[in-house]
């Protein structure tokens, strides 16, 4: 899979190369083709060459600047897999040509405060995010939907053998937003026979499920969508499946969960999940929330629950996930789509209209094997 130096697509300039990429060039959040002049290489960078690379919700806000901080033109893509191209002197004792590798939601941070030596890379007040950014020599960042980036090796991880280029992609964003509070938390192989519940059944959530199953837990989904129990029980293989809206079974299974983990993107009211939770049972949230959540305080006082929250994961964590994803066969449910789908591969994204995940082949050699 994948090219070498006969098959490359950049073109060597001065100062670095240049790569074929899809920007976008306003607020409407159109992609279209875009020559990228990439920053030349450093000692310690790797040029990977993208093959595929994964559609992430957030990647629709920045791209319609729904922030309020997007940076035009945008090349975006922060869940990205492929090969190494090349590399600098420093990275030669970690990388090779050929490499299976993949690059997530950040491309660099201080390395002196506590987070960083703690290697939760995540929470550097100096990080810098894989695009719509502005990298420390000063030239913006830019994503994975291109045929070649250039990122400090520190940010790059290996992708197992056995573990398709293709579903990694997704494991580097939506992969490492569930495990990394899985581990903090407590909610792995140590925790085998506890129960965990999972609220909300997407992209995210359906990777709670595969990970809390691989750790031995007993896993209910938690959903407003009647629909959604058959896959939640039948294809992902979740142990319950609770509809919030049906008062009596809410209220039969309180006090039944150790943990939860709450995907849900939107505001909604937190009182109903944590009736569920046992004394010391712990409510975490992962997804991005646009407004205030309350609940009232004797809630959590009266069972010494706790609400917590978690963001991606560091690069460290990043690569044992991904060790572990290869050893137990876990896989994120992905749709492949060619570059030039990208688009309305958005607009599906937007609608949900995706199981679970897309992944973008940025070489369409995929859909040539295909045919």
């Amino acid at each position: 899979m994948g090219s070498m130096e006969e098959e490359c697509k950049g073109e060597a300039v001065a100062g670095g190369m240049k790569a074929r990429a899809w920007a976008a060039k306003d607020k409407t959040g159109s992609l279209e083709p875009f020559d990228l002049q990439l920053r030349a290489i450093g000692a310690e960078d790797v040029v990977v060459e993208v093959l595929f690379c994964g559609i992430c919700h957030t990647d629709l806000h920045q791209l319609r600047d729904d922030y309020g901080s997007s940076r035009y033109p945008m090349v975006a893509g922060h869940e990205v897999t492929g090969l190494v191209y090349d590399m600098g002197d420093e990275a030669k004792h970690v990388f090779s040509k050929g490499d299976r590798v993949g690059v997530g939601c950040i491309v660099g941070s201080c390395g002196d405060c506590s987070a960083c030596g703690e290697g939760i890379e995540q929470y550097c007040k100096q990080k810098k995010w894989t695009y719509n950014d502005v990298y420390y020599d000063g030239n913006p960042t830019q994503g994975g939907f291109s045929d070649y980036m250039v990122v400090n090796y520190r940010f790059v991880v290996h992708i197992p053998k056995n573990l398709p280029l293709d579903a990694a992609a997704p494991l580097l964003c939506a992969g490492i937003t569930v495990y990394s509070p899985m581990k903090f938390y407590g909610m792995d192989s140590a925790s085998k026979g506890k129960t965990c519940g999972v609220m909300g059944l997407g992209g995210v959530g359906h990777m709670v499920v595969k990970f809390a199953k691989a750790f031995g837990l007993h896993v209910t989904v938690i959903s407003s969508s009647p629909s959604k129990e058959r896959e939640a029980c039948e294809v992902l293989g979740a142990d319950a499946f609770l509809l919030s809206s049906d008062d009596l079974k809410m209220k039969a299974a309180e006090q039944t969960l150790d943990f939860i983990i709450d995907t849900i993107p939107s505001v909604h009211p937190l009182e109903p999940y944590l009736d569920l939770l046992k004394v010391n049972g712990k409510l975490v949230m992962v997804g991005v929330v646009p407004g205030p959540m309350q609940f009232v305080t004797p809630m959590l006082i009266l069972g010494r629950r706790s609400i917590g929250g978690s963001f991606i994961g560091g690069i460290q964590e990043m690569q044992e996930m991904l060790n572990l994803v290869a050893e137990k066969d876990i896989r994120c449910m992905i749709e492949v789509v060619p570059i030039d789908y990208i688009n309305k591969a958005l607009e599906r994204l937007e609608k949900n209209d995706v199981r679970y995940r897309f992944v973008v082949d940025m070489t369409g050699k995929a859909f040539e094997e295909e045919g």
